[in-house]
């Protein structure tokens, strides 16, 4: 696989990170630098690290993913996205919104939106790519959706406030919804 066509997939597989970075902007309006690189970092690692697994681990990783993982994903998404519209509905004194420097909170969302890569590298395993290459290239690209997406969201948050707070939440309940649906209608999330 050359490396133009590794880059289209990788942009593929960082469309869910985008998202998720939107609705972490929206949420947290004040990151800083540093602490946006850090939760990108740790979105590009475990989009980096899933093909790699998906490439070493082969088919039954796979049939493990397709029955349980796109449920988990939807879990965790939903399950954020709903705290975030709901918290944005409190009145400021008794809100407390999800946390998206805390470490479980990071590392369930950078999961689940890596999973389609666990796929993705389990396909790498039956074609002729330089894995680390790959590897390179998705990490890369998740790096730098998922900062564009925080200052998307940023930006977004500063001017619409609580508003855009829900939007972020409905994007993340949609993208758990379209893991779930594709998942029961047999079709693997890819992209």
């Amino acid at each position: 696989m050359d490396i133009p066509t590794l880059t289209l997939v990788a942009i593929g597989l960082s469309f869910d990170t985008f998202a998720v970075s939107v609705s972490i902007g929206v949420m947290r309006c004040q990151i800083r630098f540093w602490q946006a690189t850090w939760l990108a970092l740790v979105m590009a690692f475990f989009q980096g690290a899933m093909p790699l697994a998906g490439w070493i681990l082969g088919e039954q990783l796979v049939v493990f993913t397709n029955g349980l993982g796109h449920y988990l994903a939807f879990a965790l998404l939903s399950g954020i996205g709903v705290k975030m519209i709901v918290e944005s509905l409190k009145p400021e004194e008794k809100r407390n919104p999800v946390n998206p420097f805390k470490l479980i909170v990071i590392v369930g969302m950078a999961i689940s939106t890596s999973i389609d890569a666990l796929v993705v590298g389990f396909s790498f395993a039956f074609i002729e790519v330089n894995i680390f290459q790959a590897i390179l290239i998705i990490g890369f690209a998740t790096y730098l959706f998922a900062m564009l997406g925080m200052l998307f969201g940023k930006k977004a948050g500063l001017r619409f406030g609580k508003r855009m707070e829900i939007v972020g939440g409905l994007v993340l309940l949609g993208l758990g919804f379209k893991i779930l649906l594709e998942n029961l209608n047999g079709g693997g999330v890819i992209g």
